[in-house]
């Protein structure tokens, strides 16, 4: 991969904060490093709790976007789920209003349990018998609580569970003693670990949730799913649309895509660095590359200090790249 020096990276760089519609992990304005390559643009956004070996990846994955571009695509449409927050049961049917067309929704559960249950009630009620819901806990829950929690939602029919535990011996413990009644998959347990394929070599997954910029690339991400052996859901890290456009690279190579993708999360902010932001059209998005607009980006440019912040990141996490320019 062709990796510049910090002095192009800095020279191309903008960096944006986005208010959210909704909190996701706590986050309430979303920021960014905006890379401009040769080969278009790439988002660098790790989360600030992220020290910079694991943000360095993320860098990767920006720089590939900018400098070497996609792999070829094996489809021209990528299905996605609407992403449901912790929110109270009666927001649901507005939160899914922003997803036009999906027909499944993960749902982020971890909370209260009754409250977690009348949340998946309200979106089951919204997407009808037909609709997939798939629940995130974010590894929230011991094995005992993801059991009884799981078992307690299982009666909404759930597609599966996205990473109910931390670790890969307690995601295979909840597996073993759900017995197939709830799918597991496996988010932080593959792109945090040092072997990603370990899930399925311990029986912890039925399938994989994969990032590109956690994971350092779409390319790299390729070879993780290949080395897991198992289906995978492509999933976002809550970028502006320049960032989903890896996302929905990645899942435009794959030799096989049967879940639909959680790509649609453009609609959880409140504003974005394009004029034709990637968002849902009947239930999927385009393969295409995003293009900021310069009048968005200056509206949404990042305090100076931030700036100021972002840059000593970027040029830390640049030193930890290969340099081959």
């Amino acid at each position: 991969m062709w990796v510049p020096r910090f002095a192009e990276l800095a020279a191309s760089a903008c960096v944006v904060r986005v208010p959210m519609r909704v909190p996701m992990r706590g986050v309430t304005e979303r920021e960014a490093v905006l890379l401009r390559g040769p080969a278009g643009w790439g988002e660098f956004a790790p989360f600030v709790e992220y020290g910079d070996a694991e943000a360095a990846r993320w860098l990767a994955a920006a720089v590939e976007a900018a400098w070497s571009g996609p792999p070829a695509p094996v489809r021209a449409t990528v299905p996605v789920n609407a992403t449901v927050p912790a929110v109270a049961a009666a927001e649901v049917p507005a939160v899914l209003a922003r997803f036009p067309g999906c027909t499944t929704a993960k749902v982020k559960v971890g909370g209260p349990l009754a409250e977690d249950l009348d949340r998946v009630a309200a979106v089951r009620a919204a997407l009808g018998p037909a609709g997939r819901i798939r629940v995130d806990a974010n590894a929230a829950w011991t094995v005992e609580q993801a059991v009884t929690a799981l078992t307690a939602l299982a009666g909404a029919d759930l597609e599966y569970a996205e990473q109910p535990c931390a670790t890969v011996a307690e995601l295979a413990a909840v597996r073993r003693r759900l017995g197939g009644r709830v799918a597991i998959a496996a988010d932080e347990s593959v792109r945090k670990a040092a072997d990603p394929a370990r899930v399925a070599l311990a029986g912890a997954a039925d399938l994989v949730v994969l990032k590109v910029a956690p994971m350092g690339g779409v390319r790299a991400a390729l070879r993780i799913a290949e080395g897991c052996g198992l289906p995978v859901v492509v999933s976002s890290a809550l970028e502006t649309s320049v960032g989903i456009a890896t996302g929905v690279a990645l899942a435009a190579a794959l030799p096989e895509l049967p879940y639909a993708c959680g790509l649609g999360t453009a609609g959880l902010l409140a504003a974005d660095v394009t004029a034709t932001p990637l968002v849902p059209e009947a239930g999927a998005l385009p393969v295409r590359a995003v293009e900021p607009d310069e009048d968005l980006l200056a509206g949404l440019a990042a305090p100076a200090e931030r700036r100021a912040w972002w840059t000593e990141r970027l040029r830390r996490c640049a030193e930890l790249l290969p340099v081959t320019a």
